[in-house]
């Protein structure tokens, strides 16, 4: 029998498949049918530090709506605030509590020193490693990359000086150069890279001539981006690999593997498909590898990185040259059909 077991932040899961942060994994109920399902981890939903200011803000404007509406009245309720972190941080812990699968969680702050106050209070709830979303959303002219850059590296270290467990960081592709990138934040001693997170980006309702936000599921070709970085850092970065976006089926996870991924992220096949589409893919990855006589994940884990292929062009945009040269012949045969 096919052994799916895998390691990942220095921590063994039963097989390489993990449940990404989503609404889905805030749900108590959900996730203990993520674990029945058979996924080796979950990602609970993202904590948002920026969420949680809007909340706040929400929260005060309301109770400031009918202050000093009496002559003798300043407040009417001058003791309530919102709770924080307070109710993501219980449901965090009564997750790990109740899960057997380990179960890492995920922060998303916004000032430099939040990262660590609230990284400090999540490992307080005992999972078992942690995912900093980074991404940074363009919006000023006057902001440089490297600086940018350079304050995600301050943030990491910062939270690494003060955490006992595992570190990973979820990155966006949207550098001049992510390699390059990895390749620095691999030099904090960080376990893992999640590649990649997918913004979602506004559209506009050309009727009522608006902005609107639409949440767009992943599709298959999504992969492309991410297998190819896979592809890349594997040998060549010290921290474990992570594969995310694009993956709805046994196929595409078992390309993240051959490429250079230690583990996969899956969360929009599980609301395309359904929870139970977990246990296929984990099928359908045993019946690959008894197929191909793999014993385990790291008989083929990496093979076909750019370290492992003897094509020097592997990975290399000069593999696009022999399809433009196609572009043609592919073009005219679709045209008769």
């Amino acid at each position: 029998m096919s052994n799916l077991k895998t390691s990942y932040l220095g921590i063994e899961l039963k097989n390489p498949l993990i449940a990404g942060a989503s609404a889905l994994t805030a749900n108590l109920d959900t996730l203990k049918a993520i674990e029945n399902a058979g996924a080796g981890a979950v990602v609970f939903k993202s904590l948002f530090e920026e969420q949680i200011q809007l909340e706040e803000l929400e929260l005060e404007n309301e109770l400031e709506e009918y202050n000093e509406r009496h002559a003798e009245m300043i407040r009417l309720f001058p003791t309530l605030k919102h709770a924080g972190p307070t109710e993501h941080l219980a449901k965090l812990k009564k997750a790990k509590e109740t899960l057997k699968i380990p179960v890492i969680a995920s922060l998303n702050a916004m000032h430099p020193d939040t990262w660590a106050e609230y990284a400090i209070l999540i490992e307080r709830t005992g999972v078992d490693a942690i995912e900093l979303n980074f991404y940074t959303t363009p919006k000023n002219f006057e902001v440089e990359g490297k600086n940018i850059i350079q304050s995600q590296i301050d943030v990491l270290n910062s939270v690494k000086e003060k955490l006992t467990i595992p570190v990973s960081v979820k990155l966006s592709p949207f550098y001049t150069n992510p390699l390059d990138v990895i390749r620095r934040f691999d030099q904090t001693e960080v376990q893992g890279f999640v590649i990649f997170n997918r913004l979602f980006q506004p559209d506009i309702d050309i009727d009522k001539e608006e902005l609107i936000q639409t949440i767009i599921l992943s599709e298959p070709n999504y992969i492309r981006l991410p297998l190819r970085f896979t592809g890349l850092l594997y040998g060549n970065i010290a921290a474990d690999i992570c594969a995310n976006t694009g993956i709805n089926d046994a196929e595409d996870a078992i390309k993240m593997i051959l490429a250079g991924a230690s583990a996969f992220q899956i969360v929009s096949t599980l609301y395309n498909n359904g929870i139970g589409h977990i246990e296929k893919i984990l099928h359908d990855m045993e019946a690959w590898m008894k197929q191909k006589n793999y014993k385990s994940i790291d008989d083929f884990k990496g093979k076909l990185s750019r370290k492992n292929l003897r094509d020097p062009f592997a990975y290399h945009r000069a593999q696009y040259v022999d399809i433009l040269l196609r572009s043609n012949e592919i073009i005219s045969t679709k045209a008769l059909k």
